[in-house]
Formats: C-alpha cells, sequence, structure tokens
C-alpha cells in the first residue's frame, strides 16, 4: 500500500488512532503504534475495495504523483509587501525566502 499513515497517540481512546488522509473516513486503532498501522493497513484495503465495487473515484496515492515546481497562489497586497521587504532586507529573492518559510 503506498498511501501515508499517520498515527497519533488519543488520550480518550488510551491507544494510538491511524488515519489514511488520502481515504477519506478511512482510520484504525491500536494498543500500540504497530498494531494501529498494521489495522489502518486492512481499513485501507477494505476502503478501497468498497470503492472499486460501488464504481467511486480511487484517489491516486501522493507519492505517486508527480507535481510541477510551480502552483499559483494569491495573496493580500499587504502580504506580498511585506514579504518583499523582508527578501530585500535578508538579500535573498522573493521566491527563496518563501521556500524557506515553508520549508
Amino acid at each position: 500500500m503506498k498511501y501515508a499513515i499517520v498515527v497519533a497517540y488519543s488520550d480518550e481512546n488510551k491507544g494510538y488512532i491511524a488515519t489514511v488522509p488520502e481515504l477519506p473516513g478511512c482510520s484504525a486503532f491500536g494498543d500500540t503504534e504497530e498494531e494501529a498501522i498494521k489495522e489502518a493497513k486492512v481499513a485501507a484495503q477494505l476502503w478501497l475495495s468498497a470503492a472499486r465495487k460501488a464504481k467511486r473515484p480511487v484517489p491516486e496515492p501522493i507519492v505517486e504523483k508527480t507535481f510541477k515546481g510551480r502552483f499559483p497562489l494569491r495573496i493580500p497586497e499587504d502580504l506580498r509587501r511585506r514579504l518583499e521587504l523582508e527578501a530585500k532586507r535578508r538579500g535573498v529573492s522573493l521566491n527563496e525566502l518563501i521556500l524557506q518559510k515553508i520549508a
């Protein structure tokens, strides 16, 4: 399975919850992280099987997608101005500054 699994401890449930973010509603519980991951893999297979059977679209795993280096982003004018000023002050390009901030 090539879908990402995110595991977090739940105080409320006194165990680990594993979710598969790319498959809406797909999650599993385990007393340990390993158990939660194992159960999430089973849940994901069941989710995918049910989606295919119902002829619903199955999301492509993010790890298999090809991404371009560009993506359009609209930001408020005042934010753009502040970023431009910060980039000038640091002596870097706006692109480099934004990459540093999101990295």
